[in-house]
């Protein structure tokens, strides 16, 4: 069985490019098991079924809080804001 997260363990926020081109945002506090879990269909419904993915985007947060606001700030960008984020072009 797994160990349990540490309660100090840092959170990642993660943007993925789906084979079909999408992209989809996402927290975990541990990226490669979170990135090898989409790519086996274990991930979210929606990595599962337009999977394999690859990682495009990722920052570290201290806690889960900063990790979540910063995942909600990022899905209500625009996919061009997305696209520009992930190129670089853009800050958040």
């Amino acid at each position: 069985m797994p160990a349990a997260p540490s309660k100090t363990r840092s959170w990642t926020v993660y943007i993925v490019r789906c084979a079909n081109g999408s992209l989809y945002t996402g927290i975990t506090n541990n990226l490669a098991g979170r990135i090898a879990d989409h790519n086996a269909g274990r991930g979210a419904k929606y990595t599962a079924a337009f999977g394999p993915v690859t990682l495009a985007w990722k920052r570290r947060k201290k806690d889960r809080s900063a990790a979540s606001k910063l995942e909600a700030a990022i899905k209500k960008l625009s996919r061009t804001e997305k696209d520009g984020l992930v190129a670089g072009r853009r800050k958040i």
